[in-house]
């Protein structure tokens, strides 16, 4: 359950209050960065996504859009916005379905995580429940370490669910480590109801950020994982709830990042 926190006055309640934090750094291309932003896009238009918001306890969620990268870099595209239907939706769509910025250097989930659970505190909502969806092609490298940064979100009472890029197609792809699934799943997601969804290919992600957002602001999510789950055997990207944590080298991406600044000191 949520930390108990008093709500204020001023506060709207809400069903959820749901931090979108994307993956701007230069390991994505800009055909990816531009697949990303309209893949959100799409999401929030289709039909599946209004209808789990409308059968909320209150019919409306508060909903912010962050584009991250190194540790200092983060960046509110769109701020708090309540949505609660479809001319809303609409809107938020409208507003996000813009030129991307340019990318930056480096990755930091910890600091994407830090901010995000910061945001809350001022939001303007009170929600049921306080997510932060952290979409990346990478594991932290960036920052304190990614699972500190996680902890203390948990302290909070925030969930965090994943969306791990795993397309390999990236000139950055050096960079990468094995197994991003494992790492969002041991290292990054974590609280009530966490999950994540990878992502193998392009091809996949509109449908997997409709699936997760769905997720997210279901009335009941754990049903609807329930049921997403049962559907995997179609084909689409898994819904994978955070199970037991397994040993898994959580300072990998710091490594890799010490192991390439190393090779490039000998050259």
């Amino acid at each position: 359950m949520m930390a108990s926190v008093p709500a204020r006055a001023d506060e709207i309640p809400v069903d959820v209050e749901l931090v979108l934090a994307v993956d701007a750094s230069r390991s994505m291309e800009a055909f990816e960065q531009k697949i990303q932003r309209d893949g959100y896009v799409a999401a929030l238009r289709h039909p599946q996504v209004i209808k789990a918001i409308l059968e909320g306890l209150y019919g409306r969620v508060a909903i912010t859009y962050v584009e991250w990268a190194g540790f200092g870099f983060q960046r509110i595209i769109i701020p708090w916005t309540l949505v609660d239907g479809k001319q809303a939706a609409e809107k938020l769509a409208a507003e996000l379905d813009r030129p991307v910025p340019p990318p930056q250097s480096r990755t930091s989930i910890s600091a994407a995580i830090d901010f995000s659970a910061g945001l809350f505190d001022n939001s303007g909502f009170k929600g049921q429940r306080r997510v932060v969806d952290i979409s990346g092609d990478g594991p932290n490298n960036h920052g304190r370490s990614v699972t500190d940064a996680r902890a203390a979100a948990l302290e909070k009472g925030i969930t965090l669910n994943g969306l791990p890029l795993m397309t390999r197609g990236s000139l950055y792809s050096g960079w990468d480590v094995k197994d991003l699934d494992l790492y969002y799943e041991n290292c990054v997601i974590g609280g009530p109801g966490a999950f994540m969804i990878p992502v193998k290919s392009w091809e996949q992600f509109p449908e997997a950020v409709r699936r997760k957002l769905v997720l997210e602001l279901a009335g009941d999510p754990a049903r609807a994982i329930g049921a997403m789950q049962a559907e995997n055997s179609r084909g689409d990207a898994p819904v994978l709830k955070v199970q037991a944590k397994q040993s898994h080298d959580c300072m990998s991406g710091e490594r890799v990042w010490q192991r390439r600044m190393q090779d490039w000191e000998w050259r």
